[in-house]
């Protein structure tokens, strides 16, 4: 065969195989456009297409008149794309004093390998057209939500915070949590490989739903006022803290709720110096707009509501409980005359009085009205065990109080199994019991109530996102203490504050009952109690006769060391306002043996401007 043939030949093979590659190539340029050219554009997007969380705006918080106490806002955000900043000396010193960040903090975030970067959290307003002003290349404002509190720091033990993440982290934002926080939506975004987002490239969408809020029963106005007179009398009597609540009686709903401490100095309370200005660049927790609610110096808001987190032994204030008991089994009538020996050896222990004294005569009445222990227990005795253990849980001791509040304590109350044989004489005079502020005004809203528990509450209703409300259940009640036992009861209570040790709880032109209370606190690494440590308290009611509101007072290691001198006070300056301002009419004269001293001795508590008057 002659070369040129064989040229020829291959030549032909040749342009056959190319023919045959290039019909493969099309057949398969065909098969990738028209049949799985979806399949290869999802594949693409998928390695460009993020899909972001949208929160959702978070329900606010508000009292029973819907003044505003917690808030989500939308805030500015600084950020940074280091990737388009070719000089960020001068640009970290024209922000660092606008954002209050050090310049060499600044220029070491400029200058990152990333397309952004985060360099001040929900800035304020006048702080964000600063940076706008600047016009700096590669710094941005994107919007960013933020929780915030018009009235400072005013009940935050029970509203509770919101994290850095926007859940509820303590309180009543915990608590509520899947109500306040609604549903988060999505979106879609398209992203560069460096992770910058491509300009309109926002795809398919969900909205976010809005959370709903909380209308709280508490009442700002007197919330503020129990602040105010709690705080003080913490600061003049160098107590640790102390606890202040208010009830309606007959809805159960909790008015105030004050819960505070003293600061390690006298130099201001934390919300105060909050409320004095925050920096700019702060991501510490809620702004503060206001310093309107700032306390008093010296205290502070507790880390946790220990009306009804935290327990102690009640000492007097517990003999409701002996007292209520003894009257309903026809053991004792309010004028038996009962022999009160100077003190009462029982085991290894002997009980005593406040005070030395001998034998004396005292009617039931009395014995409740001078608080004596040896009288008291002495009813006991004749009462029995059994009954007054049932009265003990009857009255809700050991108990949930139904709040649900988050930490909360149901008590710690021995049972028969936990019986000695001097727990009849520690258990009627509020030893050996460990209960919260909240159960003890519990019982004593029962007495004001007719003898009728409420369970408290404090929330009133849930807000939707356009405004309307859908009220809460009313709180369920049960009897327990007939009519009449009741009545001698008020009538017993109310002789404390007329001629016993609760004289300083008196209000002008108002007949109040309660009872004092001071207790010893227990050692918690030793056998028996610190040595000068007590809790001083007072709960009570008014008026006596028509009870509207209750309330009580637990000062934490105060100086004096007494109920009737700590606490009594603060009852009576926290109830007088709330009567009045509710309206309440007077329901007595005036009586001298109404506290003329304000609370503290700092001067009286000021009524904040624009306070009405409207019914609980």
């Amino acid at each position: 065969m002659s070369p040129s043939v064989l040229l020829g030949r291959r030549a032909r093979a040749m342009r056959l195989v190319l023919v045959l590659v290039f019909a493969a190539l099309v057949l398969r340029l065909v098969a990738v456009q028209e049949f799985s050219h979806q399949h290869y554009a999802a594949l693409s997007a998928s390695e460009l297409t993020q899909t972001v969380t949208v929160p959702a705006v978070r329900g606010g918080v508000y009292d029973r008149n819907g003044e505003v106490l917690a808030e989500t806002v939308t805030k500015q955000t600084v950020v940074a794309d280091p990737l388009l900043i070719t000089h960020p000396a001068p640009i970290a010193a024209a922000l660092s004093p606008v954002l209050g960040v050090p310049t060499d903090q600044l220029r070491a975030e400029l200058t990152e390998n990333s397309g952004f970067v985060y360099l001040a959290h929900r800035v304020s307003d006048a702080v964000a057209a600063k940076v706008t002003s600047l016009n700096l290349t590669g710094i941005n404002l994107i919007p960013e939500t933020q929780r915030v509190e018009p009235d400072g720091l005013l009940a935050q033990p029970v509203i509770g915070s919101v994290g850095y993440d926007g859940n509820g982290s303590g309180g009543l934002e915990y608590q509520y949590q899947s109500l306040l926080a609604g549903k988060a939506g999505t979106k879609s975004l398209l992203e560069a490989p460096d992770g910058v987002t491509l300009p309109g490239s926002t795809g398919a969408a969900v909205a976010a739903v809005p959370g709903s809020g909380l209308e709280l029963t508490l009442d700002e106005s007197v919330q503020y006022i129990a602040e105010q007179a709690l705080g003080a009398e913490i600061v003049a009597s160098h107590a640790q803290g102390g606890t202040a609540v208010v009830m309606d009686v007959k809805t159960g709903d909790i008015l105030a709720m004050a819960d505070l401490q003293a600061t390690s100095s006298t130099s201001g309370s934390s919300s105060g110096a909050a409320g004095s200005g925050t920096s700019a660049a702060d991501t510490s927790g809620p702004t503060l707009v206001s310093s309107a609610t700032t306390l008093p110096p010296g205290v502070e808001q507790a880390p946790s509501n220990t009306a009804v987190t935290k327990v102690y032994e009640p000492g007097s204030v517990f003999k409701l409980v002996t007292f209520s008991a003894a009257l309903a089994s026809g053991h004792i009538t309010p004028n038996q005359v009962v022999q009160v020996p100077g003190s009462l050896p029982m085991g290894q222990y002997t009980f005593h009085d406040a005070e030395a004294h001998g034998t004396e005569s005292l009617t039931a009445t009395s014995i409740l009205a001078q608080s004596s222990n040896i009288g008291t227990i002495e009813v006991a005795e004749g009462l029995g065990e059994s009954r007054l253990l049932a009265q003990i849980g009857n009255l809700g001791f050991g108990k949930p109080t139904g709040l649900d509040f988050p930490g909360e304590s149901e008590g710690l109350v021995p049972g028969p199994a936990a019986w000695t044989g001097t727990s009849i004489g520690s258990t009627p005079i509020g030893q050996d019991d460990a209960v919260t502020a909240q159960q003890i005004l519990d019982a004593y809203n029962a007495v004001a109530n007719s003898g009728v528990y409420v369970a408290p509450r404090l929330v009133r209703g849930a807000v939707s996102p356009s405004g309307s409300v859908t009220a809460a259940p009313p709180s369920p009640t049960r009897r327990v203490i007939d009519p009449t036992t009741n009545a001698e009861l008020v009538s017993m209570l109310e002789a404390v504050v007329s001629t016993g040790t609760g004289t300083s709880a008196a209000i002008d032109g108002y007949t109040v009952a309660g009872k004092t209370g001071t207790a010893q606190i227990p050692d918690p690494n030793h056998l028996g109690y610190i040595p000068g440590a007590y809790v001083g308290s007072f709960a009570g009611f008014a008026p006596a006769e028509h009870p509207v509101l209750s309330a009580i007072v637990v000062l934490d290691h105060p100086t004096p060391i007494y109920g009737g001198a700590v606490a009594a006070p603060v009852f009576s300056t926290i109830m007088a306002y709330a009567l009045h301002h509710y309206g309440i009419p007077t329901t007595a004269a005036a009586t001298t043996s109404a506290s003329s001293t304000a609370v503290g001795s700092t001067g009286t508590i000021t009524v904040p401007a624009g306070a009405v008057t409207e019914g609980p």
